[in-house]
């Protein structure tokens, strides 16, 4: 069993007090089977890594969620901006340990404030200006930034929208938030290049799903298959735009909390179609992921 369903199961078995049935689909998914899945996955990290290194931005956005690991129980913001001066991307070793990456540049803008610029466009975002240690330890931020800009040669803003903590803001209002962010992108002087980038994953059914606000037939290691290749068509056919219509109800039925991060990013590409889009349901891995690449100008940057 890997490592990650492991980690899993142990979750819910210590939070619920009994151990959760494998999903049946594991089974299916030989090492073969594993590797003609996520192989496109790979390649589309690898091809984000060298885009970073070929078109060098002036900055990158990377949204994503927070579960329990730079914010905790005193302090859950809907959204929030890290403003602080220095924080490194912390990974982990496989005994375990803490592996720190180089140093990010961090890219608060200059200026009215990130946190200033949303509040006039009547999003009330959260500043923070410190974490522990200065360690970035959101599992939806440091590894993809340890993996797409390892040499940290890019500024970075970390935007965090709250996914797994009910309530959480709607996807209406995540569409809505991706709109805000594209417009004080435009509305900056001259011609910066800013990157953004969504880390989360498509539906998936863990041990610290909110449970207690689900009642369907999912159980952990479930993935909604029928809705994420729904939710990808529409990405590819340019009408993302539609998901921003789904209720928060539903995200959780189907198993996508997560998806809040994509919509996000759907509200800053508007109708544009991205250049590719993969989407493979990972059993083994206890979730479905998907990678895609939105260019809005034609010089591609």
């Amino acid at each position: 069993m890997g490592p990650r369903r492991l980690r899993s199961r142990g979750r819910y078995a210590a939070r619920y007090g009994v151990e959760p049935r494998a999903h049946p689909n594991v089974a299916a998914e030989v090492p073969e089977e594993r590797e003609r899945r996520y192989r496109p996955i790979r390649e589309a990290l690898e091809f984000f890594r060298r885009r970073m290194d070929e078109t060098r931005p002036d900055a990158l956005i990377v949204v994503g969620d927070d579960q329990d690991e730079n914010f905790t129980d005193d302090n859950l913001p809907q959204v929030a901006i890290y403003t602080g001066a220095q924080l490194h991307a912390v990974g982990r070793a496989g005994d375990g340990s803490r592996v720190l990456g180089a140093p990010l540049r961090l890219s608060p803008g200059t200026g009215p404030g990130p946190a200033e610029r949303s509040g006039e466009r009547e999003f009330d975002v959260a500043e923070c200006r410190s974490f522990a240690n200065d360690e970035l330890l959101s599992h939806a931020h440091a590894p993809i930034l340890r993996r797409v800009l390892p040499h940290a040669h890019v500024p970075v803003i970390l935007v965090f929208v709250n996914a797994v903590h009910w309530p959480a803001p709607s996807p209406g209002r995540c569409h809505r938030l991706g709109a805000a962010m594209r417009e004080v992108i435009e509305g900056r002087p001259g011609s910066e290049r800013v990157a953004v980038y969504a880390s989360g994953g498509l539906s998936h059914f863990t041990a610290d799903y909110p449970w207690e606000h689900y009642s369907g037939p999912c159980t952990v290691g479930s993935i909604c298959e029928d809705f994420d290749r729904r939710a990808a068509a529409l990405m590819r056919n340019g009408q993302g735009a539609r998901l921003g219509r789904l209720t928060s109800q539903e995200l959780v039925d189907y198993g996508a909390i997560e998806l809040r991060s994509w919509i996000t990013l759907l509200g800053t590409v508007a109708d544009a179609r991205p250049r590719f889009l993969h989407y493979a349901p990972c059993y083994s891995a206890v979730m479905a992921i998907g990678a895609g690449y939105w260019a809005l100008e034609a010089a591609d940057a």
